[in-house]
């Protein structure tokens, strides 16, 4: 499962992560479609972890999930 599968499953909008995240849409579009690796203080990382409800072993394997999807 990817970023955007694990945003999507929660039933959250790219808008409603970039506003609990404090940064921009582009940045998660970005991190969706594997483009750049996301660079979060502790904080956020939780708080990602959180919204997505998932552990940070998932979040880890999505990150790495999303970037594989655009060495393809």
């Amino acid at each position: 499962m990817d970023l955007r599968a694990l945003r999507e499953r929660t039933g959250l909008r790219v808008f409603d992560v970039a506003k609990e995240l404090d940064c921009a849409e582009s940045s998660i579009r970005n991190w969706e479609k594997g483009r750049t690796t996301p660079k979060l203080e502790v904080w956020q990382v939780f708080r990602l972890r959180d919204l997505y409800q998932c552990t940070e072993k998932e979040l880890v394997q999505a990150v790495k999930e999303s970037m594989q999807a655009q060495e393809i």
